[in-house]
């Protein structure tokens, strides 16, 4: 009995420390944890369709209106539906090949986690700057990986197949597409925790399972680098802000381990945190670029990523490789 009644202490504990304060949906008081600080902590999807730049069809709209958006949104679940995908013509413009060249869809549509509405506002992009809502150019001579001449792309993809070493960080298991830093809404997994202490804020990531762990105010920066960089917070009024630099590699968006980037977690209500960052990357592009979106909170928990274990796919992607080059077929992304 006193060892039910010690692990009944312990549960009611855990949860106490990791769920939010509650707050008043109706009441405009800014959410505390107990030691004083703001309260982001929470469990939240950042899943939207808003593109991540504007599309040039909405070139002069930073917004749309209720029926516009209503329109788009329809467009948008009907268009990345891969339910809907021609697997005997292919769909190149969602990375898929015919059937006759090797192709085969990925998963179907049940297995996607994608958004189903525009963020509250009704943006027409997640780049908030630029006021054009696109990427700021790149710097002179520096090329988008999808601008390589035929002749480099084909290099590039033969590299790709020579080994496991030479595989993206996302078949290797090691880093997630969208768990970043910085998050971008993806195809699934768009799932986060965050829960704090005093001194500390991490950040739990479902894809991957990735976690950082950010100490707050006054700690040195190591002279290591990582994947997710080096992250260190501060409080700013209501707003966390953590600074990351010390990037290993993998970066998003074209950007370079140089990159230096901010990240700002503002709690709006009991059901929203802005997550807004920005980039800073002179060494790719010509300035700073903004991005911001929604977080929202979700009842479901994290679900365990289990991609090093049974990864077949790793096996089978260069298997594949070695039978093409046997019959003496170009190998293809």
């Amino acid at each position: 009995m006193i060892k039910k009644f010690v692990a009944l202490v312990f549960m009611v504990t855990l949860a106490v420390t990791l769920v939010p304060v509650a707050a008043d949906a109706q009441s405009d008081a800014p959410m505390r944890r107990p030691h004083g600080q703001p309260d982001i902590s929470g469990m939240f999807t950042f899943r939207t369709l808003t593109p991540y730049q504007r599309p040039r069809q909405f070139e002069d709209q930073e917004t749309l209106t209720a029926e516009a958006a209503a329109e788009f949104e329809a467009s948008e679940r009907t268009r990345q539906n891969r339910d809907l995908f021609d697997p005997e013509a292919g769909a190149r413009s969602a990375g898929y090949q015919p059937r006759s060249e090797g192709g085969v869809l990925s998963y179907n549509e049940f297995w996607y986690e994608r958004g189903i509405d525009l963020t509250d506002d009704k943006r027409t992009s997640l780049v908030i700057d630029p006021p054009n809502g696109r990427l700021p150019p790149r710097v002179p001579g520096v090329r988008a990986p999808r601008e390589q001449s035929e002749e480099a792309e084909d290099e590039r993809n033969a590299r790709r197949y020579d080994s496991y070493t030479s595989r993206s960080l996302f078949d290797r298991c090691i880093m997630g597409f969208n768990a970043g830093p910085p998050m971008s809404s993806g195809a699934y997994n768009n799932n986060v925790m965050i829960f704090q202490t005093a001194d500390h804020v991490v950040i739990l990531n479902e894809m991957v399972h990735n976690a950082r762990i950010i100490p707050i105010d006054d700690v040195a920066t190591p002279p290591f680098k990582q994947f997710s960089g080096v992250s260190r917070g501060h409080w700013d009024g209501e707003t966390f802000v953590v600074e990351t630099t010390n990037f290993r590699g993998g970066e998003s968006r074209g950007t370079s381990p140089s990159k230096r980037l901010v990240e700002r977690f503002t709690r709006i209500n009991s059901d929203r945190v802005a997550y807004e960052y920005t980039v800073t990357d002179p060494t790719v592009y010509t300035a700073p670029f903004t991005v911001m979106m929604p977080f929202r909170r979700t009842d479901g928990p994290l679900f365990e990523y289990a991609c090093h274990e049974g990864n077949i796919g790793m096996h089978g992607i260069l298997a594949g490789a070695r039978e093409l080059e046997r019959q003496g077929r170009r190998l293809r992304p």
